[in-house]
């Protein structure tokens, strides 16, 4: 359809269609509802602009990631890389999306939100949203997904502890089943731990939030284990305090690996073995999905990185 004929369904001018989608905010609430409408029905998009500049940041808005973790170093990663594109960011928390319908822009980046949360996504805007760090299990046209490959990243933690000579490898995932990557993350260490005939059970793979990490490397530990690997969150600095209540040294008596906070796993004492998304990889995938989109091509529906690994002092090799 075009925007001529939308506008005689609408009963208004083009112009008008085109300051709707354009989120421009001199137009009336009725108006823009009874254009959406139309548009949903008629299953109308307008073609996006390279003119059009302006990307949304969505971020979380209550306090369910520490400083410096993931949200933080992606945010800082996507903030250095989109205007290096002649891009112009806007941070919106996302307990304020409606300021969306108020605001023009060309793309929205949604940083560890649930997909489900923007499943009507491309019935209320034309522009593309990329979900970062995030699996969706729904397809939508205008919904793209820009993650790291949480079975690599698990099996990287696992096979470096293996090789140093671990053999009873305690996991504390952070976060609840059911929300973030933990069931991922979970179900990728049950499979890496299993091909190496090493202990897997309940005990021994964990979901934690930060209160609970001291009670459950309590119990790990009376289950003799060598070794930690501690995915997301503060799993870091938290195991390397509870590990020092318990009198347990790094690495001489426990080895540790954990997600990488740049601020804090390079000035551990001893500095922190840590997985790692690629930052700068990822902020320049979802540029490259944006670029793509606002000049009409097609962009893939997912990418998926690699994680690295940074190899420290908080590994020991252990003989076989």
């Amino acid at each position: 359809m075009k925007i001529q004929e939308l506008a005689k369904l609408a009963g208004v001018s083009p112009s008008t269609i085109s300051r709707v989608f354009s989120h421009h905010p001199n137009i009336s609430e009725e108006v823009r509802e009874k254009i959406f409408v139309l548009a949903r029905k008629y299953h109308y998009h307008p073609r996006l602009s390279t003119k059009q500049r302006n990307v949304v940041i969505i971020t979380p808005y209550n306090c369910i990631y520490p400083v410096q973790c993931c949200v933080e170093m992606l945010l800082m990663a996507l903030t250095r890389e989109l205007p290096k594109h002649g891009f112009r960011i806007e941070i919106l928390p996302q307990d304020n999306l409606e300021r969306l319908d108020s605001i023009q822009f060309c793309a929205a980046v949604a940083i560890g939100s649930e997909p489900e949360d923007f499943r009507d996504w491309s019935s209320r805007f034309a522009t593309p949203l990329i979900l970062v760090d995030r699996k969706s299990n729904f397809r939508s046209p205008e919904v793209y997904t820009v993650r790291s490959n949480e079975t690599q990243g698990m099996e990287l933690a696992v096979d470096h502890l293996y090789s140093r000579g671990c053999r009873r490898i305690g996991c504390i995932i952070h976060g609840k089943p059911g929300t973030g990557n933990a069931d991922l993350r979970c179900a990728a260490l049950r499979e890496s731990l299993k091909k190496r005939n090493l202990a897997y059970s309940e005990m021994f793979i964990q979901f934690a939030n930060d209160e609970e990490y001291l009670e459950i490397i309590g119990q790990m530990l009376k289950q003799n284990i060598d070794s930690l690997f501690c995915p997301g969150g503060s799993g870091g600095i938290i195991a390397s305090y509870a590990l020092s209540l318990f009198e347990r040294k790094i690495p001489e008596d426990v080895s540790l690996v954990a997600s990488e906070q740049i601020f804090y796993s390079r000035y551990a004492t001893p500095p922190q073995t840590t997985v790692t998304q690629d930052y700068p990889a990822v902020a320049s995938a979802v540029a490259e999905v944006i670029e793509t989109r606002i000049g009409n091509e097609k962009a893939p529906s997912e990418t998926v990185l690699p994680y690295l690994l940074l190899s420290r002092g908080s590994v020991r090799n252990r003989p076989s």
